[in-house]
């Protein structure tokens, strides 16, 4: 049995959240379920957006799926990623309609720990400074993960994408440490560019992608800009994961415009929930469950109004569910 911290969060989160519990509880596995308090709400309630309890029932989980940040996102998932020393953030790029996307898949590892979402920041008379923060061990960590992810699943390619010609301490030494890091995976290749670079790269060019490795803002930005090339941020999961601990939440935000009118797409939260199995080692049930949601999307049937279809939130999920 595993332990599951949910976190449903602000506007659609609770229930994309709840929609996906539906497939899961659908599966051949045993998941109890603890349910804590965060967000804009809870802030409003309590004075706290995230409550010392939440952070220990998510340090004590197996994993955490998480829905959506809303106003308070710096003080819930940004710390909540810290609290629980998830130094990688995984987000996938895969259209998951081939035939309407082009058959775009690949991974971005984003440094999850550092960079300018430290949140240093101070006024000064002028205006206000913001410090960025790039370490060498931490940039170490995530190229080696980046490495070793592209070994493990088969992609004979990685991509360091920084500013180092404009920020050359900072984004310099970033660079500097992947080449390092590459060099103890010869079989691996490599190459790197600006950021600014691979934007437009990622428009024109996205199947020459495989793995990309960044810093942690670079890393936030490009994988909303891959989100618009298979679908928009609905269709976008991701995965923050340490030495000890999992959180798995969608990409998209709170969408508070349609908060409550159960028309919000629960896939990116779907594809979460089966980036959290293959956490856990269930690989099999993982890509059970991709597979399912895709062949639902490519029916274009029973699916939110956003995929063309006219379900609701859950009843989209209770038809993959159902063929399950």
């Amino acid at each position: 049995m595993y332990n599951i911290a949910v976190l449903g969060g602000d506007g659609i989160g609770p229930e994309v959240v709840e929609a996906t519990i539906t497939i899961l509880d659908k599966l051949p596995i045993e998941f109890n379920y603890t349910y804590a308090d965060c967000g804009d709400a809870c802030k409003e309630k309590t004075g706290v957006a995230l409550p010392d309890e939440t952070i220990e029932i998510a340090k004590k989980s197996d994993a955490v799926l998480f829905g959506a940040a809303g106003e308070t996102a710096a003080d819930v998932i940004v710390r909540l990623r810290r609290e629980l020393e998830t130094f990688v953030n995984l987000r996938p790029v895969k259209s998951l309609e081939p035939d309407k996307y082009g058959d775009i898949d690949f991974m971005i590892v984003r440094e999850n720990t550092e960079d300018l979402y430290i949140g240093d920041e101070e006024l000064t008379p002028e205006g206000a400074i913001a410090r960025k923060k790039i370490t060498k061990k931490a940039s170490d960590k995530i190229c080696d993960y980046a490495f070793k992810y592209a070994k493990d699943t088969g992609r004979t390619q990685v991509t360091c994408v920084h500013k180092a010609n404009v920020l050359k301490l900072s984004d310099g030494l970033f660079k500097e440490e992947f080449y390092k890091i590459a060099e103890n995976y010869p079989d691996i290749d490599v190459n790197d560019f600006y950021v600014d670079a691979t934007a437009m790269y990622l428009i024109t060019n996205p199947l020459d992608f495989q793995v990309i490795v960044t810093t942690n803002l670079y890393g936030d930005i490009l994988s909303d800009e891959g989100a618009g090339l298979v679908g928009g941020l609905g269709m976008i999961p991701s995965a923050n994961i340490g030495d000890n601990n999992g959180l798995f939440e969608p990409v998209h935000g709170s969408a508070p415009d349609i908060a409550g009118q159960g028309i919000a797409d629960p896939a990116a939260t779907i594809l979460s929930a089966c980036m959290m199995l293959d956490y856990l080692g269930e690989n099999e049930q993982a890509r059970r469950v991709e597979n399912t949601l895709i062949d639902v999307i490519r029916e274009g049937v029973n699916v939110t109004p956003d995929l063309g279809g006219e379900a609701t939130t859950q009843q989209m999920a209770e038809y993959i569910a159902s063929k399950l």
